[in-house]
Order: C-alpha cells, then sequence, then structure tokens
C-alpha cells in the first residue's frame, strides 16, 4: 500500500519535527533563565540565578516565577522574560522580512527577478526616455513611471515606464477605477485624457487636476469635460471640430470608421457588405462637408435625401467623388439599405445635445465657448474627460473620434521633437470596448509607447474586448501590451484556464509513502510539475490585487494601491465631496429646467 502527497520540504518530516521541538523548547528556557533571573534582580530579589536545565523550565511551568525567584515579586520576572523575547526579536523581524521579500512566492517572482520593475531600477530608463530627467539626481516617483502596485507580500512598488503599453482586465468592482484609473490620472506628469462611463474619475480627480500648471508659463492647467449625456451634468463651455482630420481622405476614413464600429467588430467591417459601404459612404460625406466648410449636420441631411448631389460639388475630380456617384447611382434597393446603415451609424447626432458639442456656435451666441485644439492640448498638461453611455445612439462615436484626434496630434508631435513626447501623454481608455471602439487601437500598441504615448485599456475581460475588436484585433491587443495587469473578477472559465497556464508550473516535491513487506514502512520523495496558481486560484483573486505580466519577467502579484490608501487621500476626500456638492446642484437645475410642472 503506498500513498502520494505534496511534501514542501522534501523527506519524512519528524526528524524535522523533532528539531524543531528541541530548537523551541532552547530558547524558552533562555528566555526563562535569563530575562526571569534578570528581572528578578532588578526588582530586588537579588542575584539568583537557577541552573540551565529542563527541571529548571519544568518548575516554572509548574509553579511560575515564584517557584524559582520566591523574594521577588512575580511582575519582575514577568516583564525581564518579556524584555529578553523582545530583544531576541528585534533582530530577527528585519531579517525575516528581507528573506521574505526576496523569496519567491509559490512559484512567482522573487524581487530580484523584477528589480528593474522598481522606483531605483525605473530611475535609469527614465533619464533616458525623458531628456527632461537626464540631469536630475533623483526622480520623483511621479516621474519614474507609472506606479502598478506594491509587490506581494512585503514587496516593492513597482512601475511600468514611459513607453509601455498598458491593457487591465478586471471584472465590476475590482478596483479598475479606484486602484488604476484614478492613481494614474493623478500622477501623471502631462496631458490626460481618460474615458469613463460615469461620474466617478471625474468627481474624483477634476479639482486635484485643476490644480495643475503648464509647463512653460506656469498658467493652471484647463480642464475639458465632454458630458452630451448629462453623466455629471457638466456644461457645454467647448466644442470640438469633429471634421477638422477629415479634410484628407485618411481622416474622413478614420472619422467614418469610429460610427460604423459601433454596429459591429472589425472583422464584421471587413466582411460585411453593407457596413463596409456605409463607412465608404461616410467617408466621402465627411470628407465633401470638411472641404466645403460645412459642419457636419449638414451631413445628417445629406444622409436623409439620398438623390441630394450636393455632396458631389466639394469633390469634384476626387477619386472619392467618383465612389460617392456610383453608391447613389446604385439600385434602388442597394442604396437604400447602405444610406440606411449609415444613418443608424451616425443616429446619435440626431440628439441635439450631443450634435452641439461637434458643431460651431453659431454668430448670434453670446456664451464664452472654446475650442478644443488637440495640437494645442497634447503640448500642455490639461486633462480631457470623455464621458459617455453605452450604445448606438451614445456619445461612443464621439468620444472615440476625439480621442483618435488627440492621438493623431500627439504623434505628430512626437515626430517633431525627435519622435517622442515629454512630458508623455497618458491616455487611459476605461471601459475602451463600449465607449471608445477605435478600430485600430491593437495596432497602435505596437508603436505609441515608442512615441511617448502612454495607452492604458481598461476591459471587463477578454470576451468583451473580443466583441470591440475581434478575435484578431484582441489576439494584437493582448500580444502587443508590454504590461498585463489581471485583476479579480475573472469568470470566464476559458480565460481563467489560460492565465494560469501563463502563470506556469513548478516542481513540487511530493512523498510518497509505502507499507508491507519486511521492510515495513518507505518514503520516497520525487518531483512533480503542478501550477503555481491553478485556474480556480485565479477566478477567485481578492479584490485589491492583481497579476502582473511584465514582457520579460516572471509573473508577479501585486497588492493595488486604491486613492483612498493614499497619504493625500484626506485632501482627495475634500475635493470629492465638494465636487459630489457641485454635481447635485448642477443635477437639481437640470431636472427644473426640464420639468415645467416642478418649476411651477
Amino acid at each position: 500500500m503506498t500513498g502520494d502527497r505534496p511534501s514542501p520540504r522534501g523527506g519524512d518530516l519528524a526528524p524535522w519535527l523533532v528539531l524543531g521541538v528541541m530548537a523551541a523548547g532552547l530558547t524558552l528556557l533562555a528566555v526563562v533563565w535569563a530575562g526571569g533571573t534578570l528581572g528578578a534582580a532588578a526588582t530586588g530579589g537579588g542575584w539568583h540565578p537557577p541552573s540551565f536545565s529542563l527541571a529548571t523550565l519544568a518548575a516554572f511551568l509548574r509553579g511560575g516565577p515564584a517557584a524559582l525567584w520566591p523574594d521577588a515579586p512575580a511582575a519582575g520576572p514577568i516583564a525581564g522574560m518579556l524584555a529578553a523575547t523582545a530583544a531576541l526579536a528585534a533582530p530577527l523581524a528585519p531579517a525575516a522580512r528581507w528573506l521574505g521579500r526576496r523569496r519567491p512566492r509559490g512559484g512567482l517572482a522573487a524581487v530580484a527577478q523584477v528589480a528593474d520593475l522598481t522606483r531605483s531600477g525605473m530611475a535609469e530608463r527614465a533619464r533616458l526616455l525623458r531628456p527632461s530627467l537626464a540631469g536630475a539626481d533623483e526622480i520623483d516617483a511621479r516621474e519614474v513611471g507609472i506606479r502598478l502596485g506594491d509587490m506581494e507580500p512585503h514587496g516593492p512598488a513597482l512601475y511600468a515606464s514611459w513607453e509601455d503599453t498598458l491593457l487591465a482586465l478586471m471584472g465590476p468592482r475590482s478596483g479598475k477605477t479606484s486602484a488604476v484609473a484614478v492613481p494614474t490620472v493623478l500622477r501623471a506628469p502631462g496631458p490626460v485624457v481618460v474615458t469613463s462611463v460615469r461620474e466617478d474619475v471625474y468627481t474624483l480627480t477634476a479639482t486635484a487636476q485643476a490644480r495643475r500648471t503648464g509647463p512653460e508659463d506656469g498658467r493652471p492647467a484647463q480642464l475639458w469635460a465632454l458630458d452630451p449625456q448629462h453623466i455629471a451634468f457638466l456644461p457645454r463651455d467647448w466644442w470640438f471640430d469633429i471634421l477638422a482630420e477629415a479634410r484628407t481622405f485618411e481622416g474622413a476614413w478614420r472619422l467614418g470608421g469610429h460610427f460604423i464600429s459601433l454596429l459591429g467588430d472589425s472583422d464584421r467591417l471587413t466582411s460585411d457588405f453593407w457596413l463596409s459601404a456605409a463607412r465608404a459612404l461616410l467617408t466621402g460625406m465627411f470628407l465633401s462637408a470638411s472641404r466645403a466648410g460645412r459642419p457636419v449636420s449638414q451631413v445628417l441631411r445629406w444622409l436623409g435625401n439620398p438623390a441630394d448631389t450636393e455632396p458631389l460639388d466639394a469633390l469634384r475630380g476626387h477619386p472619392v467623388g467618383a465612389d460617392l456617384r456610383s453608391r447613389m447611382d446604385a439600385a434602388v434597393e442597394t442604396r437604400d439599405g447602405i444610406y440606411q446603415t449609415a444613418r443608424e451609424a451616425v443616429s446619435c447626432l440626431l440628439d441635439p445635445d450631443i450634435l452641439a458639442w461637434v458643431t460651431p456656435p453659431a454668430p448670434t451666441d453670446t456664451t464664452k465657448v472654446r475650442r478644443f485644439d488637440p495640437d494645442a492640448f497634447v503640448a500642455g498638461r490639461d486633462t480631457l474627460y470623455l464621458l459617455s453611455k453605452k450604445g448606438t445612439a451614445s456619445a461612443a462615436g464621439i468620444v472615440a473620434a476625439l480621442t483618435d484626434a488627440v492621438l493623431r496630434a500627439a504623434e505628430r508631435r512626437a515626430d517633431r521633437s525627435a519622435g517622442r513626447l515629454d512630458p508623455p501623454l497618458t491616455v487611459i481608455l476605461d471601459e475602451a470596448a463600449n465607449v471608445c471602439r477605435i478600430a485600430d487601437l491593437p495596432d497602435m500598441y505596437s508603436y505609441m509607447g515608442g512615441k511617448g504615448v502612454i495607452l492604458i485599456t481598461i476591459i471587463q475581460n477578454y470576451p468583451q474586448g473580443q466583441a470591440a475588436w475581434g478575435k484578431t484585433g484582441m489576439a494584437a491587443l493582448w500580444n502587443a501590451s508590454t504590461v498585463k495587469l489581471i485583476g479579480a473578477g475573472v469568470d470566464d472559465p476559458r480565460l481563467a484556464e489560460d492565465v494560469s497556464k501563463l502563470i506556469g508550473e513548478h516542481d513540487v516535491p511530493v512523498r510518497s509513502v509505502s507499507y508491507g513487506g519486511r521492510q515495513g514502512r518507505s518514503t520516497s520523495t520525487t518531483p512533480q510539475l503542478r501550477r503555481i496558481v491553478p485556474p480556480d486560484k485565479v477566478r477567485s483573486l481578492r479584490r485589491g490585487h492583481a497579476f502582473l505580466f511584465a514582457t520579460g519577467h516572471p509573473v508577479t502579484l501585486l497588492r493595488l494601491r486604491p486613492w483612498f490608501g493614499e497619504p493625500d487621500a484626506d485632501r482627495l476626500r475634500a475635493d470629492l465631496t465638494r465636487q459630489r456638492d457641485l454635481l447635485k446642484a448642477r443635477a437639481e437645475c437640470a431636472t427644473s429646467a426640464a420639468d415645467p410642472h416642478r418649476q411651477a
């Protein structure tokens, strides 16, 4: 008869248990003998050390301090023993912490294996990536890189560099906003773009971001908040020329793709006739409106009348004009199907609240409305908040178009600045699969980091990414991300299995015990490969923790740092309270204005 079980120490445990008991007994005897004697002498009991033997320990256990030091008060020997215990533990505690920090946690990375991801390890890399830091003797932690979290169990903070691109897969209530998006916004050294479907990122960071100053002129940084669907009830005090990037064929093609992507993933865009034809139609319409200096609302009028040939006027002699003419001259059923698909893609522009954000103010409008300039934005330290709900009729197409315009501007500025932005542009795409479906985002991941544009895409799970960018696109996004965070809430069995495989296996000593024959009981130990983190452990990962996959490093378990655990959390709470009061006031005002009965 035999039995197998893992043996973390290997071999028969009985000898080790005996040695452990002996060492514990010897330590206890030393504490009782030395501490008790010193404590008794200090409290007037005289110097009467008992014999250093097991009999002394037994007498103490039976009768307490009075059995060994009858002339001293009991509190004296007890206090001496406590002091001896503290003196013994004092040098051992730092050593234990040092060993714990450097010992691999069940097959995961040790500190030495990720030393270049620590603050000291990232400092030299930051100097190379950011010329403005080249002469600094010591670099502030905010300037070193993007802080990811603290290595478990007691390890240092780990960072991503200023050329990394990040992907975070984190379920609801797992800390993706409080521990990833908000701290990254607050610590970003340059301009910031952040998308969201809720008001939380804005209310937590807006006041702090408004306290920032520009890198050159020292003026306060500006806040730009797009909120056409009244998520935070923010006023429209600026507008964006959505057709500015559509003056070229590439820009018009990309703009059409931002709206068409709301109707299907990138795989479908290339295979579905109606979607591809509608994108081509929108490309011609956007290009014509931009070249003619017409607002985007004119495109809606053209789409409402397939027989209207006015879009062809600004495209005379342009190849796109011939393509647009061919679609207008198609069979009625085909033409109407293409136009209907295009109208559905841009249906959000039928909402006057959304359309107003991308339409220049009327000459008679006396309201002071700023114009958003992507090129000026990437040169400063402003923050752009893009708030949108989910769905085709939401402002998601506007969010994608505006984000893409900023990315194009950042790319142009990087090309004029020796290939890299300094300080870098930080783009946090929270709920990207729902509100910012830039079709070629996976391709951007392969080169934007090298231009000083830090992309951070946060989605809830892998299948959600596949629905947004297709299987091929999501695989490309995963592979191009140099830093990946897998947080709590991974309930997809396939993803849990894949993550477990990527974390890897390690050798576990397994002890076999055999009974029978003349030899009686015998043991043997053999190594077996076991998963470091089984799929069920991936699924049950605690909130506030994440597995870190950094290119070229073993997988690490991180403890995320939410904003409310920061040293300035009290100030942030005060900012949050003030912003919530302002939001309530704006909501009350908006509700009163929209409800005539309530006004009465």
